[in-house]
């Protein structure tokens, strides 16, 4: 965690973006725009958070959406319209999200015969999302390509360019290392190859987890730089989502209380799985916590419990270096991308407040919620 932050000012729960970790993912996502000639664009579906919209568009090439609100939040507070896929297009938002964009992807060809015209008739650029038949993503929850899969065309049912159409768009991979962005690019290139010298964008969707540590830029820039002397006429797109907001904050909670049933000691936190972290439940991973660590034999092991009444807000375990004790701040690391989008007003609970470290040191916080926000969402 960064030394300037001083935890114990943050009031609890609140989500914590650190300034100055992410400088250093924007760095690396500059450097890879540069030296590879691609457009980068951030995924609004990772982080929604949009108080950094006006760094993040320093460092990008703008921004991808998937529904009218996202749309709007792009046009409004990016500065700048929005690439936009949805898996599904209604008579009801279709208008607002073409309103929001300037470049816009359809699932399946029925899509495109129903909306595409209209998106032309604006000078939208328009594309089609394809199914390669390849992903590395071993879990079927978050697999595009699982047998059977919803999410884009095959090459069986593209037998031929529908008029209009300037860009294919794929999105297979999730937290992925660029040998499988080049398994991906070979799928398209064999089962699509022949349309590519017939459009004038390819998106790569998003999966580019580039900022993580152990993640070799060098060979996504060779990767991509390979690609681009093969079909140099197209714009290259990649969208990730995690990659801009991987490891810059944290989520602050307190123990309000300690119990114990069975043998297990549970940390009663101010912050619910369930509510807060529910990725943590669907994947399911287990997060770091800072100054914890996975429990060894013969050492006393913790449980976090959540303050949702789901008998299941919970998990575990971890070990400290002491006993824990009420009112001590227990702190989640990696969790503002896609943890702060996918919070939830379950039982009532309400969102955590949205907190920047900034790079002085000093804690602004940029939004509380309170009941009229609970309220508004059910009414």
């Amino acid at each position: 965690m960064n030394p300037m932050i001083d935890i114990t000012k943050i009031a609890s729960p609140a989500y914590v973006l650190d300034e100055q970790l992410l400088d250093e993912n924007l760095r690396t996502i500059d450097r890879v725009r540069q030296e590879a000639g691609v457009e980068i664009i951030v995924a609004l579906k990772a982080c929604a958070m949009w108080s950094i919209f006006p760094e993040l568009a320093k460092h990008s090439d703008g921004a991808t959406a998937s529904s009218p609100a996202e749309a709007r939040l792009v046009f409004e507070e990016y500065g700048k319209p929005a690439h936009t896929y949805a898996p599904v297009y209604t008579d009801r938002s279709i208008e607002e999200i073409l309103a929001c964009s300037d470049h816009i992807t359809f699932n399946s060809i029925a899509q495109y015969e129903r909306f595409a015209p209209r998106a032309i008739l604006r000078g939208i650029s328009c594309g089609l999302r394809i199914n390669p038949k390849y992903s590395p993503v071993e879990t079927d929850l978050y697999n595009p390509c699982v047998a059977g899969s919803r999410l884009g065309v095959t090459a069986e049912e593209l037998t031929e360019l529908p008029a209009g159409l300037e860009g294919l768009h794929f999105h297979v991979l999730c937290e992925s290392r660029p040998h499988h962005l080049k398994l991906a690019l070979e799928a398209v290139e064999k089962h699509f190859g022949h349309y590519l010298d017939r459009i004038k964008w390819l998106n790569m969707g998003g999966g580019h987890l580039m900022t993580h540590a152990e993640y070799d830029c060098d060979e996504l820039i060779a990767v991509l730089k390979a690609f681009k002397a093969r079909h140099p006429h197209l714009r290259l797109i990649l969208e990730p989502g995690s990659a801009f907001t991987w490891r810059t904050g944290y989520l602050v909670s307190t123990v309000e209380d300690i119990v114990e049933n069975g043998g297990v000691h549970t940390a009663m936190l101010d912050v619910s799985f369930a509510c807060h972290m529910p990725d943590c439940l669907e994947m399911p991973y287990k997060p770091a916590i800072v100054g914890a660590h996975d429990s060894e034999e013969g050492e006393k092991a913790w449980r976090m419990g959540g303050n949702s009444c789901l008998a299941g807000d919970y998990y575990g375990d971890w070990s400290f270096d002491h006993e824990l004790k009420v009112g001590e701040k227990i702190v989640f690391e990696d969790m503002i991308h896609y943890t702060m989008v996918k919070t939830t007003m379950f039982n009532g609970v309400s969102h955590p407040s949205i907190v920047i470290a900034r790079r002085t040191g000093e804690v602004e916080v940029v939004r509380e919620f309170g009941y009229e926000d609970y309220k508004n969402r059910m009414g």
